[in-house]
Order: structure tokens, then C-alpha cells, then sequence
């Protein structure tokens, strides 16, 4: 990272109301004298100012703006910063962009280079900041609230603890290797044993959320599967409110997986239309139903639906043994039954909808909610939003089930420092340029 003063604009490009063109660098308040007549010795932090902005090299008026400066430290990167506010043309745009390229020692932001300026600046650590690019990315109430206490340091302070318990017995441990005369008393290695004991039962336990950060950044999979005519591309176009696949009454007609992302209050959740379910000598059709067994493999929640008007369902009880909890089985076609049948249906456990006459899909929906809010909500909130915190952490494990005194006290003190810079890795303690890219570069340029 250099020195340089970096710009970028912070709003989406194209015509708006208003457009937001972010400055930041020791030299960000230079854009004040070049491009307006204000006196940058005389502005207050966190001011707005309105003011007409001119080219810093023509000095040709290029619009009318509002300016705020935000003085180091206390800025989002900890760098000075000005922001210039104007109207969102494209011509505005490109005209104040180009005028800021023509001053010394600014360039172009990269991608996320604001947000990396700000780590780098101790203003936030990795943690926070993949929790702002969650905040960013978010399209549903659920993902939008995770990544706002994720980028509030609720995993940094859980990981911050962990790693400081690891570093107070590295510390113990160093000491008695500069003074290997003296022996380590037995209550000490037993209060390093217990603590290392109960610190890996811990990360073992935040390590069992079954994935529910990553789905929940990602979207939680349903799968629906059944015979063929059951009824699935029908119930897919009621939950997704639109044609979104083809109904036929031909058997086979749905040939590939198709997903359909949605919202389903607050969850963000991708819902998988399957060929159907049958023994068939066609080529086709039957790598649609290979797709259709890895698809309901994969999912988080498997929907077996059957027609109730012809199928027996005898063959609930071998998906129910195969998906075990993660299965609700659905009987379709309400409307051709009667009473005694859709009572029946009921006490073994199933329920009992009509895709095509809508009926019962908002119980169905309600009860594909309930499944992804209780594994959600039955976590501690803390949750693991991405692989590779959960691969440090498993590392952590290794090196923590590693520790004991039965060997020569280097080696176990290297287990314990191995364990504490596999949490740094997820904290940005320890710098790792491969991992800083790959975070930052998939920010927007302006942050």
C-alpha cells in the first residue's frame, strides 16, 4: 500500500440525485484549495459546506456541492478525509473524477481500498470488515442483521479472548524455556491443561453451527423431489409468484436442477426444482435424476412431495430414513380429496397442499421458515460466516489436541503459538497478503 492520496466514487455510477465522491490521504485536503475558493485552515471536521467546485487545472465551473471533512483519526480510515457531494449526472461525475486525477499524488482507489486503508489503520479488524462487505451485499432483513453485529466486533471479541487465553500461556511457557532450571509447578501445567481443555470444547462447539453462517450469507437450499407429476414445478411457481418453470402433464418434463432465489421473510433462500423421480431408460432424463439425488443431498431442507390423489406414498418412509431431520413431506392435490383421506394424510405427519389451486403453500412456506429460523436461532448468535474461519479453527483444534507436557517444552509451547496465529489469520493479527487481497479485492471501488 502506498502513500499516495486515493479517490473513488462511493455512489453506484449513472444518473441520481446525488452522487458521493470519497477522498483519502494525508494530501486529501489539497482538493480544497485546487477546486474550490474555501480555506482548508478553516474548516471544521464534520461540517457541510456548499460550495462551487471548479476544475483544479481550467478552474472551470463544474458544479455546485456540498463538502464535509473528516479530520484524522477519527475518520472511517483513519486518514483525512473530504467528501464532495454533488449531483449525480454523468457528465458531473466524470468532470469533478478527471479533476481530482489531475492533482499530485492522487490516484484511483482500488477495489476496497478505503476498507483495507481503515485495517491497516486499526480502525476495524478482518472480521468487521468482512461484516461490512455482508452489510453491503445484503438483500434480506436476516442477512442485513448478522452482518451489522458481525461488523459491530462480535466475532472479533470472541476471537480476540481466545487468542489473548493462547498468548498468557505462550508467555508461561517461553519463561520457563529462558530458565530451564527451574521446573514448572504441577498446579501451573494443571491450570494450562484445563484451560487449553476448555478453550478447544469451545471452538469445537462454535465450529458445530452446521454451516448456518455460510448459508445464511449464501442461501439456505431447498430441495423439492418427488415422482414425476407430482406437482413440483407447479408448487415452485406459487412460492416464486411467477412462471418460473415449465408445468406440463407429461412425465419427464423437467429435464435439470432449476433454482429460484427468494426472501423468504428475512431468510435468503434458494429453492431447486428437480427432474422427477422414476425408473426410465432415457439418457436424458436420467442425469436429471442423478442431479435431482445430488441436489437433494446437498440441501439444507429436502420437500418430498407425492400426488395424494393416485400415489399410496409407500415409499415415504425410505426418504424419511435417508434425509432423516432435514425432510417434510408433502402431499399435493388437496382439491381431488376428501376429507377422510386429507385427515388421514395429516395424522401421518404430511402436509397437505394444492400447488395448483394455491392451497396450504403459505403453511408449507411458514414450515420451511420454522426449520431455517430454529437451526439459526438455537446457535449461541455467533456464528461462522465464512470457510475460512472455520478452517483456522479447525487447525486450532489440531494444534490444541497436540499440546501436552510429555514432550520437550519447545514443542509444546509451538503448539499453543501455532494455535494462537491460526486465530490471528482470521483476525488480520498476522498479516497474510494473500488473504488481505482476496478479502479486499471483493469489495466496490468506493469502499
Amino acid at each position: 500500500m502506498d502513500n499516495k492520496t486515493i479517490y473513488a466514487l462511493s455512489t453506484v455510477f449513472g444518473k441520481s440525485g446525488v452522487a458521493v465522491i470519497r477522498i483519502s490521504g494525508k494530501e486529501a485536503l489539497s482538493c480544497i484549495s485546487s477546486m474550490t475558493n474555501l480555506n482548508e485552515k478553516s474548516l471544521k471536521p464534520r461540517y457541510a459546506y456548499f460550495t462551487k467546485l471548479h476544475h483544479s487545472v481550467s478552474e472551470e465551473v463544474l458544479d455546485k456541492c456540498l463538502l464535509l471533512y473528516f479530520k484524522a483519526p477519527n475518520s472511517f480510515t483513519g486518514e483525512d478525509i473530504v467528501e464532495l457531494h454533488t449531483h449525480g449526472s454523468r457528465a458531473v461525475i466524470a468532470a469533478v473524477m478527471d479533476s481530482l486525477s489531475q492533482i499530485k499524488d492522487f490516484r484511483l482507489a482500488e477495489a476496497g481500498e478505503f476498507s483495507k486503508r481503515a485495517f491497516y489503520n486499526n480502525k476495524m479488524d478482518l472480521t468487521e470488515a468482512e461484516g461490512l462487505a455482508d452489510l453491503i451485499d445484503a438483500e434480506t432483513a436476516e442477512q442485513q442483521k448478522y452482518a451489522i453485529r458481525q461488523m459491530d466486533g462480535a466475532l472479533k471479541g470472541l476471537y480476540d479472548d481466545w487468542r489473548e487465553q493462547l498468548l498468557k500461556i505462550l508467555a508461561h511457557l517461553e519463561a520457563y524455556i529462558d530458565f530451564p532450571e527451574e521446573d514448572i509447578p504441577e498446579n501451573i501445567t494443571d491450570n494450562m491443561q484445563n484451560t487449553v481443555f476448555k478453550l478447544r470444547e469451545n471452538i469445537k462447539k462454535h465450529l458445530q453451527s452446521d454451516n448456518i453462517g455460510e448459508r445464511l450469507r449464501e442461501g439456505f437450499r431447498v430441495a423439492i423431489i418427488g415422482a414425476p407429476n407430482a406437482g413440483k414445478s407447479s408448487l415452485l411457481n406459487q412460492i416464486a409468484h411467477r412462471e418460473a418453470v415449465i408445468v406440463s402433464d407429461i412425465a419427464g418434463t423437467t429435464r435439470d436442477a432449476i433454482d429460484i432465489h427468494l426472501d423468504l421473510e428475512g431468510y435468503p433462500v434458494i429453492f431447486t426444482d428437480t427432474a422427477g423421480l422414476r425408473e426410465t431408460s432415457e439418457e436424458i432424463e436420467q442425469k436429471g435424476i442423478i442431479i435431482a439425488h445430488d441436489k437433494a443431498e446437498q440441501a439444507d431442507l429436502v420437500i418430498y412431495l407425492f400426488d395424494a390423489s393416485t400415489d399410496s406414498a409407500q415409499g415415504i418412509e425410505k426418504y424419511k430414513k435417508e434425509f432423516e431431520d432435514k425432510i417434510l413431506v408433502v402431499a399435493n392435490k388437496q382439491d381431488k380429496l376428501d376429507q377422510s383421506r386429507i385427515a388421514e394424510l395429516q395424522k401421518k405427519g404430511c402436509l397437505v397442499i394444492s400447488a395448483k389451486q394455491n392451497i396450504g403453500t403459505d403453511k408449507l412456506l411458514r414450515a420451511i421458515k420454522e426449520q431455517i429460523s430454529s437451526r439459526f436461532t438455537s446457535n449461541s448468535g455467533l456464528l461462522i460466516s465464512r470457510r475460512r474461519y472455520r478452517e483456522a479453527l479447525q487447525n486450532v483444534i489440531n494444534y490444541l489436541e497436540d499440546f501436552n507436557f510429555d514432550k520437550e517444552i519447545e514443542l509444546t509451547a509451538e503448539d499453543i503459538r501455532l494455535a494462537a496465529r491460526e486465530i490471528g489469520k482470521i483476525t488480520g493479527r498476522i498479516e497474510v497478503d494473500e488473504i488481505l487481497d482476496k478479502i479486499f479485492g471483493s469489495f466496490c471501488i468506493g469502499k
